[in-house]
């Protein structure tokens, strides 16, 4: 993957003097018959135990310490997929909104940032239905926030998130998940467009099942003859014990056990293959290759 731009942009977008301008970072290369270009969202703030789960600390705490990451709290990153082919400008995910994290929901300055609007987005593809993926679908007044959109997502995602049933048996500390899932999701039950596993949902974009962290959760292989990209969602949700330890579960998977099935073939099959990928939560834009290292892995950004 050659990257032909990586700058960080910033913008004050009409705030006080005294307020820190935001800063996006962004990283572009050819991908399909385009360009991908990692858009931030800006970042979440989580409690380490949400990705550690019960994993004991003494098998994570030296790759914590080796990639100098708290035992207390994670701070990952939120990064968008722009694909943009000449026709289509496609976002993979909507962002968090600003019902989620005050410290996310920067997409639409992001977009502003590289010289567009919601309005020009033609697809949006959803990799999963958590919040910082799906609660930016709706702006402040909960109306459609990209109104000029066509909406994709896995059926077997959407089924799941749509089912009333899904808030008894999620587990009390994700009912907020699945009530602003399904409230969302409801907005778009008439139009939107559902896929499987394989599908070719878009021209040069082909859904790849990645489930675990959630039932339906996808990744997407974008390829095409300015070269490939794929893009993970949270089937490898951080740049550290995902990577070194992909066989241990992660607190933040619905499915432990099948979300380490598809992180270890994944990483296996990136690896081979040596496939760029884009990930959401990974740093420097997520743009990078999985490298082999010893047992384990390593993410090299690019």
């Amino acid at each position: 993957m050659t990257i032909t731009r990586r700058r960080l942009l910033k913008t004050s977008a009409g705030l006080l003097a005294a307020t820190a301008a935001p800063r996006f970072a962004i990283a572009e290369t050819a991908a399909g018959t385009g360009t991908v270009t990692s858009l931030s969202d800006g970042s979440l703030t989580l409690p380490a135990s949400m990705i550690i789960g019960d994993t004991p600390m003494n098998q994570v705490q030296p790759i914590l310490d080796k990639y100098n990451v708290s035992s207390e709290a994670f701070t990952p990153p939120c990064n968008l997929t722009l694909y943009q082919d000449g026709e289509r400008t496609v976002l993979f995910d909507a962002g968090s909104g600003l019902e989620f994290m005050a410290s996310a929901g920067q997409i639409h300055d992001s977009l502003d940032a590289v010289g567009l609007s919601a309005d020009d987005v033609t697809d949006i593809v959803f990799t999963h239905a958590h919040p910082d993926h799906l609660w930016g679908l709706l702006d402040d007044f909960g109306d459609i926030a990209f109104s000029e959109a066509t909406f994709h997502i896995g059926r077997k995602e959407f089924e799941y998130w749509s089912d009333p049933e899904t808030i008894n048996t999620i587990g009390e500390a994700r009912v907020p998940f699945a009530v602003g899932a399904k409230r969302r999701l409801d907005e778009i039950a008439d139009v939107v467009q559902l896929f499987e596993d394989q599908d070719q949902i878009l021209p040069n974009v082909t859904a790849m099942a990645s489930y675990g962290h959630t039932p339906g959760h996808m990744s997407f292989m974008i390829d095409g003859e300015a070269g490939n990209a794929f893009v993970i969602g949270d089937a490898i949700g951080n740049h550290h014990i995902a990577f070194a330890r992909p066989d241990l579960p992660s607190g933040s998977d619905q499915n432990a056990e099948e979300g380490i099935q598809t992180r270890v073939a994944m990483m296996d099959m990136l690896a081979a293959d040596n496939v760029p990928i884009i990930g959401f939560h990974l740093p420097d834009g997520g743009m990078g290759r999985v490298v082999r290292d010893g047992d384990g892995y390593v993410f090299n950004a690019e």
